[in-house]
């Protein structure tokens, strides 16, 4: 069967929630991250992108503007059975396309030590040393959208 990647921005309470839920399997139930951790207001300039595969959520990322010139991307998950497929490099490039629309110049995030070549090679570069959020190690890295 042939699979169809979708993403949207999440804009329902369904989504919302399909988004929240991937967010607990990925960095809660896999990673061990506390779950009061992914219990933190959303701002209401928050963007969320939801993937589905075949119309199953399986991939989530958020664009929070922090001011008409920067933005940061956060609490990009893709669902373990869906890593490596291509997922996770849609839903970044739909949230930095959402950032474009809204003028953006600057993204930050802060990426698992892991996945920072995954970033790097979609343009992002590491500000700063190795730091621990919630016992990971994590990179800051950012992109300048407009040259």
């Amino acid at each position: 069967m042939l699979q169809k990647f979708n993403v949207t921005q999440a804009i329902t309470k369904r989504d919302q929630s399909d988004c929240f839920a991937i967010r607990i399997e990925v960095f809660v139930e896999e990673q061990g991250v506390p779950k009061e951790e992914e219990l933190v207001r959303e701002a209401q300039t928050t963007i969320h992108a939801l993937a589905r595969i075949n119309s199953i959520p399986i991939a989530t990322g958020r664009l929070i503007t922090i001011d008409n010139k920067n933005a940061r991307i956060g609490s990009m998950a893709v669902k373990l059975e869906y890593r490596r497929i291509g997922v996770a490099s849609l839903v970044l490039d739909f949230l930095e396309e959402k950032a474009q629309e809204k003028g953006i110049q600057y993204i930050t995030l802060e990426a698992q030590e892991y996945v920072k070549q995954f970033y790097s090679d979609r343009g992002y570069s590491e500000r700063g040393g190795v730091f621990l959020d919630v016992g990971i190690p994590h990179v800051k890295m950012e992109k300048k959208l407009f040259q």
